[in-house]
């Protein structure tokens, strides 16, 4: 097979959860650990960081991986999903896997992964660390997919366990409460394996914590380790004042990643660096950890969290697709000078959108869209559920043209957002 002949296997054949939803998603362990097995156990090989959470956990891993790698080491990526490449959820040092090595692998493996009725994230998984061990990377930022006690990637045996925050996701799925879903989520968490968790939160911290004590685990909140005392925006770039509370250390932190939502992201990485310098074989230097900060999205090729797409009007696109996600979004839109706002949205039909539509700007033009995905919920059908909730606007079934009508519509000094889902904002970069 060649290599576009390989990706439709992939998603055709094999289930995904991004196509999908729900009934793509097989969760248990019991068989990518046969594959892992018969592949020799490549997870093994190399260090790794595990990283959950409803938000943030993109924005963290892709912030550690930078880190580390101006820290020295050879450095695996492991994220979902993918924006317009889906090489982009497996690097190494930044760099993508070759399109040869994911055909390789898949003619060499094909029979056993029917065999044993993989999911595609499993199997995405699994070419991920095999590919890690042959490029003789030593640590891996390795991301969940969903939940986290049943999601594919907790073979690991990570350095530390990372759950950004919690939120109601995929409530299907993994329950329909905060509570709930922390169980899944805590399900990282092993056995005298720190977790650091980036936002403490009454509703659920005391499941995280019950969780760790059964596991003898110490519990690290990034909110008592580290604070943000002072943000401000500079031109492609924030610049975020960072004080370590138990020596009172200032750190002077740049990072180009836009959305003031990055300050809780980037105080979780603090934490988690902090811990590893201090207490594993690694060592990440001061230098390291600035640097690594400075060039997180350049060097990780990390797309779609409040990044521009133009200028005059301004044009900003951004990933965030649950209620978390979107309250974020809004107090960002909120504090963004513009004259009128126009917004070009579309989700799928898992989300919960009777907590998400109430926290959209009420005061924007939507241009309610779809992007290509089975998952997708139809222009139209979103347009009248909106409007239950004071969003007027009107329907433009495609998203290359929703944006183009965006454009049409504003003047230099409105702003345009595009977001709801991960996959408009993909098709739209």
């Amino acid at each position: 097979m060649n290599y576009t002949q390989t990706l439709e296997f992939l998603f055709q054949q094999l289930p995904a959860f991004e196509q999908k939803g729900a009934s793509a998603y097989k969760p248990g362990l019991e068989r990518i650990s046969e594959f892992c097995r018969v592949l020799g156990n490549p997870q093994r090989n190399f260090f790794t960081i595990h990283v959950a959470g409803t938000n943030g956990k993109g924005s963290v891993s892709h912030m550690l991986a930078s880190i580390l790698e101006q820290a020295g080491y050879r450095t695996g990526l492991f994220t979902s999903p993918h924006l317009k490449d889906f090489r982009e959820r497996i690097r190494v040092d930044g760099e993508m896997i070759p399109k040869q090595k994911v055909v390789n692998f898949v003619d060499k493996h094909r029979d056993k992964m029917v065999e044993l009725q993989l999911s595609f994230f499993e199997m995405t998984a699994v070419l991920a660390f095999d590919y890690f061990a042959q490029s003789d990377v030593e640590v891996a930022v390795i991301e969940t997919g969903l939940g986290g006690r049943l999601d594919a990637t907790n073979v690991i045996l990570p350095m530390v366990s990372i759950i950004t925050n919690i939120g109601l996701e995929h409530t299907s799925l993994l329950g329909d409460t905060l509570s709930k879903i922390a169980t899944e989520k805590g399900g990282i968490i092993k056995k005298s394996i720190p977790v650091v968790v980036g936002e403490k939160d009454d509703r659920w911290s005391d499941v995280i914590e019950e969780i760790a004590a059964q596991n003898r685990s110490r519990v690290i909140y990034a909110e008592q380790e580290f604070c943000c005392e002072e943000q401000h925006d500079e031109e492609g770039e924030q610049r975020i004042s960072l004080r370590r509370m138990r020596d009172k250390y200032l750190y002077d932190v740049h990072l180009d990643l836009m959305g003031h939502y990055q300050r809780k992201n980037v105080v979780t990485a603090a934490a988690v660096m902090d811990y590893l310098h201090e207490s594993t074989p690694l060592t990440i230097s001061r230098r390291a950890f600035i640097e690594g900060m400075r060039t997180a999205s350049r060097e990780t090729s990390l797309l779609g969290r409040w990044q521009k797409l133009g200028d005059k009007p301004l044009m900003i696109c951004d990933t965030g697709h649950n209620a978390h996600g979107i309250r974020y979004v809004s107090e960002q839109i909120a504090a963004t000078p513009h004259d009128k706002l126009y917004c070009v949205v579309g989700f799928v039909r898992d989300k919960d959108l009777a907590h998400i539509l109430p926290l959209l700007p009420k005061e924007g033009h939507y241009i309610f869209t779809a992007a290509q995905t089975e998952r997708a919920i139809s222009a139209d059908e979103l347009y009248k559920k909106a409007a239950i909730y004071g969003l007027q606007g009107e329907v433009v079934a495609n998203v290359k043209e929703a944006v183009e009508r965006a454009r049409e519509l504003a003047s230099e000094s409105d702003l345009i957002f595009i977001g709801g889902s991960t996959y408009v904002v993909g098709e739209a970069i």
